[in-house]
Order: C-alpha cells, then sequence, then structure tokens
C-alpha cells in the first residue's frame, strides 16, 4: 500500500508543473524584408520652348551689310528648359539642326543665302559643377555627350557662331530650326 501523503507530493508536483502556476513567458521574432527598385530615369519638366528671335537680318549700317545674317540675334540669346535625371551615369546630348527658310525651299540664288548654321550649346548644373553639351549644324548627326549623373537644374541653351553658307543677303520667308536636347539615363 501506498502512502497517502507520497501520493499527494506527486500529484502536487505534476499540478505545478502543468501549469497551475503562471507560465513562462517565450519571446519570438518574425522579419519581413521590404524590397524595391528605383529604375534609371530622366525627365524633362520644362521640355519645349519657342525662341523667337524676330527679323534675322541685319537693318541698317553699311549698306553691303543691310539684308545679311544678324548675328547678334542668335548669340544674344538663351532658351532655359528644366529637366533632371537620377541615375549616376546619365548623360546630356545635343544635336542642332539648321534655321531654314521654310517659306523659300528652292536653291537660293547667287548672293543669297536661305540656311543659317549655328553651334548650340546646353548647359546642367549637378552639384558637382556645370556639365556642358554641344554640337553644330555643319556636322551631320549629334554631338557628343557628356555625363551629368544625377542632377536636378535648368538647362541653358545658348548659341554661338552664326553663319550662312556664303555670306550673302537672307532670301525673305520664314525660318524654324530646332536644337534637340537628349537626357539619357545611362551613357
Amino acid at each position: 500500500m501506498r502512502h497517502p501523503i507520497i501520493l499527494s507530493a506527486a500529484a502536487a508536483s505534476l499540478v505545478l508543473a502543468c501549469g497551475a502556476g503562471p507560465a513562462l513567458a517565450q519571446t519570438a521574432t518574425g522579419t519581413v524584408q521590404v524590397n524595391g527598385t528605383v529604375a534609371n530615369r530622366c525627365l524633362f519638366v520644362t521640355g519645349d520652348v519657342v525662341l523667337d528671335l524676330g527679323e534675322l537680318s541685319l537693318l541698317a549700317g553699311d549698306t553691303t551689310a543691310i539684308g545679311r545674317l544678324d548675328g547678334a540675334k542668335l548669340t544674344s540669346r538663351t532658351a532655359t528648359l528644366n529637366g533632371w535625371c537620377n541615375g549616376v551615369s546619365a548623360s546630356m546630348a545635343v544635336e542642332a539642326l539648321p534655321i531654314l527658310n521654310t517659306s523659300f525651299t528652292d536653291a537660293a540664288p547667287a548672293g543669297f543665302d536661305r540656311r543659317v548654321d549655328y553651334t548650340a550649346t546646353a548647359t546642367a548644373s549637378p552639384a558637382g559643377g556645370a556639365v556642358s553639351a554641344s554640337d553644330s549644324t555643319l556636322a551631320a548627326g549629334g554631338g557628343a555627350g557628356s555625363t551629368t549623373g544625377v542632377f536636378s537644374s535648368d538647362i541653358v541653351v545658348s548659341f554661338a557662331d552664326p553663319t550662312t553658307p556664303t555670306s550673302g543677303r537672307l532670301v525673305a520667308g520664314s525660318y524654324a530650326g530646332s536644337v534637340i536636347v537628349t537626357l539619357s539615363p545611362t551613357t
């Protein structure tokens, strides 16, 4: 026969072991890993600007110069675009297209011109300092690109070296040309 005291002690220890008292707290953790990507991109905030140069020919002065290209009409002007790129290897390139007479499309008679050539330069201002890219209408295709890296700034387009093919007088009519500034997310 077993003693009731031994059974009572065994039962009491079993009750204590099975949770009759407060349970010991155990901490467990889990982790949610959050991932994402941002693609290289460039964007123009202000991407289209019209630059009206007005009368392109000289109106006064030496009679031999009247009617010829007034180069100051182009070199004294700038156009401002605004853009940004978020990649460290982003670049900017320029392609200048000649200013052509769109009203008179035949070959210009001797002593006259219907084309204005020039060099266009676009300058952006990343944190590391100004970056420029240029192109001349005298060379086919666009100019070499320049690495801008990450930036957000105005892009100022300026003009230099205006000339006509024969230094002749300009044929009357409407003239149009363009400067294409390309922002590329990678070089």
